[in-house]
């Protein structure tokens, strides 16, 4: 079947099987590893992108049902999401380094949907179907946090010019 899906701001073209999941499309088609597959069954939260800036679990969707919507993966450049990501390498928040693609990806939804500031409950609830087995999650939490104030004080200097 013919896809034709928007990946990082790129518009790709391409004729997949139908039963293809969008975890494979992007790493195996597209040649973006940055999406992680750790379950196949939506468990570890490894494998997270955003699907029309919502959070989807790529191993459970199929590249035709990504048909005609946009995905952004941990490997976008987006000014915001590459705070996300400095704020994990400045605050340690990953050890061996598996989860972390899903994590910052699950981490930066949380920030921009969020309705005023972001406390550490908060945090908790919206990474609960993110798994990480190394870093018993304080460190994820402090680099949520980080991102949280860098993206406030972006959009301060943004709102003032």
């Amino acid at each position: 079947m013919m896809v034709n899906i928007k990946v990082n701001g790129k518009e790709y073209k391409k004729d997949v099987e139908p039963r293809m999941l969008l975890v494979s499309f992007l790493r195996d088609e597209l040649g973006l590893t940055g999406t992680h597959i750790g379950c196949d069954t939506t468990n570890c939260g490894a494998c997270t992108v955003l699907m029309d800036g919502k959070t989807v679990k790529s191993c459970t969707v199929l590249a035709v049902q990504a048909n005609n919507h946009e995905i952004t993966t941990i490997e976008s450049n987006d000014p915001d999401l590459n705070a996300v990501k400095d704020s994990y390498v400045e605050e340690e928040g990953l050890q061996c380094g598996f989860c972390t693609p899903g994590m910052i990806m699950q981490s930066y939804y949380l920030i921009k949907n969020a309705e005023g500031d972001i406390d550490e409950d908060y945090i908790k609830k919206n990474l609960r179907g993110n798994l990480c087995r190394c870093t018993g999650y304080r460190t994820i939490i402090d680099s949520v946090k980080k991102a949280e104030e860098k993206l406030r004080q972006r959009e301060e200097i943004n709102v003032s010019k």
